[in-house]
């Protein structure tokens, strides 16, 4: 008999929420910097303005970085067939992703080091691109997710790719990566209109209330595209705590089928509530100067649509298009129950000191960074 005090199926789903906080605690901390990046040839406009975003999330970028590091690990360790499909399947886009991400660090220390005009100002379309673009393309890759993704399984469970990047491009899916562009790119200006001052946070409210506009727009369009699409709906009996054997199930594509998990469980219906009602406040926050209350209201969208999404597909982690009983669920992709247990006393010791080490450097680096702020710091970028 088990000496573990959670069963199984407890544990899968508290990794499962484990998965979701992670993946929206890097949108929201980590979108702070790709926001900032992505707005950076437009909110600011000299040399001056463009050090004082960069210094603006100079100092904290790196650390929120540990929350895509914790996503990617949690994936690794807690769900090792979805980290074999999806890695493998998307592999292309995630080194793509990769490359925009070097570009930032580079970015950072090469830019200062010559005055020439011309350099400067490659090394600023260089952090444009290091923000833009994995803001994009990992939103493509939910809207992927929610298209499933072709891959199949053999007899002896070995996962099969037949995609490629190309196909990666569906118009479904880039306008999911419109949406992602767009809550990330309202969130950094949220950041720059809360800590700077001046013409710079005047056009960052501009900006990211334009940004929050369009991306209301677009995540409606998104729900009604959803409600046409064929979702994939198990039709067998579902044992919670079985074995992990994706193939023992069966699968039905059902038109609508990814939106049933509202009507089964209207409490779901929160999720895209919030997500409109985060960016709707967030852009009435960014146009009334209401500095906290707009990054509090556009990382509330960012929850909102990150959460609407892994509602939607519940249980499934990656649907597959070409074999849909292969598709990963959650009850199939698991780790054993040891695993996840060990995992999860690692993880209640180490999430707090995350969280407590953040707070603290945020509260040290607080205030408003302007271009008389940058003269008095000889480590400013």
């Amino acid at each position: 008999m088990s000496t573990i005090p959670l069963d199984y199926e407890a544990l899968r789903l508290i990794w499962w929420l484990l998965l979701g906080v992670l993946l929206i605690g890097f949108a929201i901390m980590g979108g702070r910097d790709l926001g900032v990046g992505a707005l950076l040839p437009f909110v600011a406009r000299t040399d001056e303005e463009r050090r004082v975003l960069l210094n603006l999330i100079g100092p904290t970028w790196e650390g929120n970085q540990v929350w895509l590091v914790l996503g990617g690990g949690a994936i690794f360790a807690a769900f090792p067939p979805l980290y074999a499909a999806s890695f493998s399947g998307f592999y292309l886009a995630m080194i793509v992703i990769l490359l925009a991400l070097i570009l930032r660090p580079v970015g950072f220390k090469f830019r200062g080091k010559i005055s020439d005009p011309r350099w400067r100002a490659t090394w600023d379309w260089a952090l444009f691109i290091g923000g833009f673009v994995p803001a994009l393309i990992m939103g493509v890759a939910v809207g992927n997710v929610l298209l499933g993704a072709p891959f199949h399984l053999d007899d002896t469970m070995r996962i099969f790719y037949t995609g490629n990047f190309f196909q990666l491009l569906m118009p479904f899916a880039l306008l999911a990566g419109l949406v992602s562009l767009g809550m990330i790119v309202t969130q950094g200006a949220a950041v720059i209109a809360g800590r700077t001052e001046g013409v710079i946070a005047e056009r960052a409210r501009t900006y990211g209330s334009l940004a929050g506009l369009v991306t209301i727009v677009l995540f409606a369009l998104g729900g009604l595209w959803v409600a046409m699409l064929n979702g994939h709906v198990v039709t067998s009996v579902i044992d919670p705590n079985g074995a992990i054997n994706p193939l023992a199930k069966t699968v039905e594509l059902v038109p609508g089928g990814w939106l049933r998990n509202y009507g089964t469980y209207p409490w779901m219906l929160a999720a895209p509530v919030i997500g409109f009602a985060g960016l709707a406040l967030a852009v009435l926050s960014l146009r009334s100067g209401l500095k906290l209350l707009a990054l509090l209201a556009s990382s509330a969208g960012i929850f909102g649509i990150i959460s609407t999404a892994g509602l939607s597909i519940f249980p499934f982690f990656l649907p597959s298009s070409t074999m849909p009983e292969a598709g990963l669920t959650l009850w199939d992709a698991s780790s054993s129950h040891l695993t996840l247990f060990i995992m999860l006393l690692v993880t209640a010791f180490f999430l707090p000191i995350i969280l407590v080490y953040t707070a603290f450097v945020f509260r040290v680096m607080r205030g408003t960074v302007t271009t008389e702020s940058l003269g008095k710091n000889p480590n400013a970028y």
